[in-house]
């Protein structure tokens, strides 16, 4: 009976995870698309190298890795793209700038024998100490901007289709918070939030998952709207089904091209967030580098060391237009294969 009852829980989610690749697959047909992922693919290339190698240590300046004074005065062919301020490698620490958005996401642990109250971390960690003692950092795949934007994600989708299909007083309850949160300017809600919780990479996750979830219910409440008054929805009413089942076997595999989409926009916007952040001080912390503070380190130096603005500049640019690209030609062939 196990073996009965497994099978199409199998067939189910290979079915999902099939649907899930045909929609991403749609991308190989549009050059946009594949000009935009062929640069995002550039930089996972360039974060997943500066895993195990860079051409320098990214924290260490010129002057502290003896280094040759040719290089240290007016630079040489071992600096493809010049140093910053301090005589740090721009090449390597744009490299590893590169891990905490797209590849890993530090989790702090506490110190052993230390008092736990409202300043210190949050009970993530403390659980995670626990399991990891002998640890102080412990590092989650996947970065900053994807797990944001997962989280975002989860929680508008499921309060969009919520919405969507129950209607009514739960419908119009839930959109009005929502709407009270997007009414509030995004910089003001990130503030707020790393004000009360502090600096770090799961503070700044909450921080895009509650800004960004607004907007996907939005648009997850419009699409269930829509599947709702399907016959298949109809046809598991009458069997029978429970709500969640409806919500997450039956309208959302049909909504999954729509939120895949706006999902890709949504990691360039959190990169640019993480930017933004970090250019005011509020940033990702050390010791890897984010690209938004390495712009604000540099500027009091731009005409002496322009490259350090510069190059970490392009680096955000670069990697958001790439998203917007693939987001664009993935929408575009959508479109195309609906109709």
């Amino acid at each position: 009976m196990a073996a009965t009852t497994s099978s199409p829980q199998r067939s189910r989610r290979s079915s999902g995870l099939r649907r899930a690749w045909q929609t991403f697959a749609l991308v190989f047909d549009s050059p946009v698309g594949m000009f935009g992922l062929s640069i995002v693919c550039l930089w996972l290339l360039a974060g997943f190298t500066s895993l195990f190698w860079t051409p320098h240590d990214p924290n260490e300046s010129a002057f502290t890795q003896n280094l040759p004074a040719a290089w240290i005065e007016g630079g040489s062919s071992e600096n493809l793209l010049g140093t910053d301020n301090l005589g740090r490698d721009l090449l390597s620490r744009l490299m590893a700038g590169t891990q905490v958005i797209l590849l890993k996401t530090r989790v702090p642990l506490p110190e052993d024998d230390v008092t736990q109250d409202a300043t210190d971390v949050s009970r993530v960690g403390l659980f995670l100490k626990s399991i990891f003692p002998d640890r102080s950092e412990l590092n989650i795949p996947g970065g900053v901007a994807i797990w944001g934007v997962v989280g975002s994600l989860v929680l508008g989708s499921s309060l969009g289709l919520l919405a969507g299909y129950k209607g009514g007083w739960t419908d119009q309850i839930t959109m009005q918070l929502l709407d009270a949160l997007i009414a509030f300017p995004r910089i003001v809600l990130y503030i707020v939030v790393i004000g009360a919780l502090g600096q770090g990479d799961l503070v700044m996750v909450l921080a895009i998952t509650i800004t960004g979830a607004p907007g996907i219910a939005r648009l997850a409440r419009s699409l269930a709207l829509d599947i709702k008054t399907r016959d298949y929805i109809r046809a598991a009413e009458t069997r029978g089904e429970s709500t969640a089942y409806i919500m997450y076997r039956e309208i959302l595999p049909n909504a999954t091209g729509p939120l895949l989409v706006d999902a890709m926009l949504r990691v360039g916007y959190a990169i640019f967030t993480i930017g933004t952040l970090g250019f005011l001080g509020l940033g990702l912390q050390p010791p890897e580098p984010d690209w938004g503070s390495m712009v604000n380190d540099a500027r009091r130096f731009i005409f002496s060391s322009a490259n350090a603005v510069i190059w970490p500049a392009l680096a955000i640019s670069t990697l958001v237009i790439g998203l917007n690209l693939f987001a664009d030609g993935l929408r575009e062939e959508l479109t195309r294969y609906q109709k």
